[in-house]
């Protein structure tokens, strides 16, 4: 603590012992005069031989007018001294006096009678340069009348932070009087501010001199209780010319309506960065799941502590749903977010789950309504219509819920469910920011999820199509055994273009067929159907497999342009042989006991659809334990491998000739088929048997 600052102790009493002497005099630098009844200097001050120039063996025993006066003021200056010594009252006022250089300077006089033990009479004066005194005085009226008129709150505190002054603005603002200031300390005046810290930055300002600059400082005064205020608060350490700590100065600006637009501002800027952050984040993919979880993902921590987005169960399985004011809300969860396991958390639905909400529930309004709900407080009373069951409402109010947003998912004027929002460690309840920003990222996000939704159905639709066009189980032939699989793409306009069949023939041989429309979506799958009847068709003719083929060419030459690729294999188990041929596919793999796996040299063709040239029909041997392998490109292909990588890849993994069929299938998939490749695959794998 400042030396000052020591002058007064804890315990507001006054600390023993001389204090330090102040500034002013020193900057007036105020001289003494004494003079006997005579006129003679018999006292002259240092500061009168600064001020006139004569040092005191010079002054002393001179007539003080003779010394420091113009001779054409000897006259006046003779009759004011006698008439103080006379009446004993006081004269003030500026002379000009000489000095010891020979000019002249105005001094500023204050001349009294002063009578000793004896009865003695003497004159004393005290002088200061006029300029001096003019210049400090206009400097303390223009303080005065600044800090008397100015709009900012000035106040000044004594080293014990008690109030000393303040101005009519922070009479003002603080709503108490300059009487109900003065000896007060901050924490008496502004008992609804954050007393402790305002009053630990001023005693660091008193004991360190480092000022405090535009600190902001948020709160209420008597003059308005009911609203917070936001203040730029400054401290200084005032000291006088001599270095004395006075005490603290402080100035309070009120801010509030510039903070409030500065905290508008930023709140726009922070909704803008969510909305860009959403449309970036959210429809990465047309999954459904993935996207409701985009949206989850946005909205914590940004916007909620907890975040469920819930949709119609109608709506997810492609079915309009309209809802009456008794009616319940049959309501599938996809996502929640965090998935940290808090109470919060464990209350709402988890994904996948559908739960019925009764109409009287907020989000069953919600979704009814086509509106936003919004309760910035909850109460007690509130938790049983935002949870599904008595229990989750306990895990709520377990787990601090004090604010509710739900807000409807609406695509092309269809309420497709709700974004759930919950706070519970965000201390700031909802507001009408909040429920802007919640309804532009449920705006954007229901686009998204609604094309999801129809994405999803027509996959469905395209996929069911497939399947049904395709063998559930192959049918148990003569002299093979016979294990397939079917992929489907991952994406609904690549979905439908693959199949396989097996085709029991006449005399205990078998047709395996696998091909790949050119295409994609429900039309590739209608496609694909065609073909493979007509295939079926036509393998009950026994015609050799290039003669087949020519036949499908045809076939699919009519089909508006298609294009497809295949191979037809005919199994004779018999003659332990395959006659193949080939319409612009992939070679099949023969996988032979104590032999290298191997693709078949076969003529390539052209795909089927194409017309006008013709097929070639290949012999090859198949005997007792020996494989063919047959497959669709969405096995091997990959955007970062080369198709000759990827076909000697794959004789790699045949390298067993004895694994059961089923379980080379499943290595194949799960070896071969790249994430990055969303087209789907068809895979046939037979293996010549014995005959009984």
């Amino acid at each position: 603590m400042s030396a000052a600052g020591a002058a007064v102790a804890e315990g507001d009493e006054p600390a023993r012992g001389p204090l330090r002497p102040g500034g002013l005099l020193d900057v007036l630098g105020v001289a003494s005069v004494v003079l006997g009844a005579d006129g003679r200097i018999v006292l002259w001050s240092p500061q009168a031989e600064e001020l006139f120039g004569y040092s005191a063996q010079e002054a002393l025993g001179q007539y003080a007018a003779r010394l420091m006066v113009h001779e054409q003021h000897i006259a006046l200056v003779g009759r004011l001294f006698a008439d103080v010594m006379r009446t004993g009252q006081s004269w003030a006022g500026g002379f000009p006096i000489r000095h010891k250089d020979g000019g002249t300077r105005l001094v500023e006089f204050r001349n009294m009678r002063l009578l000793d033990d004896h009865g003695d009479v003497y004159a004393l004066g005290l002088a200061a340069d006029q300029t001096t005194v003019r210049r400090l005085e206009q400097d303390v009226a223009l303080s005065e009348r600044m800090v008397k008129q100015s709009p900012i709150g000035y106040g000044v505190l004594d080293t014990r932070l008690r109030f000393v002054s303040v101005n009519p603005a922070l009479e003002k603002t603080d709503g108490l009087t300059s009487a109900g200031h003065v000896g007060r300390t901050l924490r008496e005046v502004l008992p609804l501010v954050d007393a402790d810290a305002l009053e630990a930055a001023a005693r660091r300002v008193l004991e360190t001199g480092v000022p405090l600059v535009d600190d902001l400082l948020v709160g209420r005064t008597h003059a308005a209780p009911e609203e917070d205020r936001t203040w730029s608060l400054s401290l200084y350490r005032l000291e006088d010319a001599m270095g004395n700590v006075l005490g603290v100065a402080f100035s309070l600006v009120d801010i509030t309506e510039q903070h409030r637009a500065s905290v508008e501002a930023e709140a726009a800027r922070r909704r803008l960065a969510v909305v860009a952050d959403a449309s970036a984040r959210i429809g990465t993919t047309l999954e459904l799941e993935r996207t409701a979880c985009e949206l989850a993902d946005v909205a914590v921590p940004e916007l909620a502590d907890v975040a469920a987005v819930d949709l119609l169960d109608a709506v997810v399985e492609g079915r309009p749903s309209t809802l009456g004011p008794s009616e319940s809300a049959v309501i599938r969860a996809l996502a929640v977010r965090p998935e940290d396991g808090s109470d919060a958390v464990r209350a709402a639905d988890p994904p996948g789950r559908i739960a019925r909400y009764a109409s009287d529930r907020l989000v069953t309004e919600c979704v009814r309504t086509g509106d936003a709900v919004l309760v910035p407080h909850v109460k007690d009373e509130d938790l049983p219509r935002i949870a599904r069951s008595p229990e989750a409402a306990g895990l709520l109010a377990r787990a601090g819920l004090h604010s509710y947003l739900a807000v409807p998912l609406i695509a092309r004027g269809e309420v497709l469910g709700a974004l759930d929002l919950k706070r519970t460690r965000n201390p700031l309840p909802f507001d009408e920011d909040d429920l802007l920003l919640a309804r532009e990222l449920a705006a954007r996000a229901a686009v998204q999820i609604d094309n999801a939704r129809w994405y999803q159905n027509a996959r469905n639709t395209a996929l069911t199509l497939q399947r049904s066009l395709l063998p559930s189980h192959p049918p148990v032939t003569t002299g093979l055994e016979v294990a397939s699989r079917y992929q489907p793409a991952g994406a609904t306009s690549e979905v439908g273009g693959d199949w396989f069949d097996v085709i029991p023939l006449e005399g205990g041989k078998t047709a395996l067929v696998v091909g790949d429309v050119m295409g994609s979506g429900i039309s590739a799958a209608a496609t694909m159907g065609r073909l493979r009847t007509a295939t079926t068709t036509l393998a009950a003719l026994d015609l050799d497999p290039a003669r087949l083929l020519e036949h499908l060419d045809k076939t699919t030459s009519a089909l508006d342009h298609s294009i497809a690729t295949c191979v037809y294999a005919v199994h004779d188990p018999h003659l332990r042989q395959c006659r193949i041929a080939n319409a612009g596919h992939l070679p099949p793999a023969r996988v032979r006991p104590g032999r290298p796996p191997e693709l078949l040299d076969l003529p390539t063709g052209v795909p089927l659809g194409v017309g006008g040239v013709g097929f070639s029909t290949v012999t090859v041997d198949l005997a007792p334990g020996d494989e063919l392998v047959f497959y669709t490109d969405g096995l091997v292909e990959t955007r970062r491998h080369s198709l000759d990588e990827r076909l000697a890849f794959l004789l790699t993994l045949l390298d067993d000739p004895a694994r059961p069929l089923e379980e080379t299938c499943d290595l194949l998939l799960r070896t071969l088929h790249h994430p990055d490749n969303h087209d789907d695959v068809a895979l046939l794998v037979a293996r010549a048997q014995e005959l009984p």
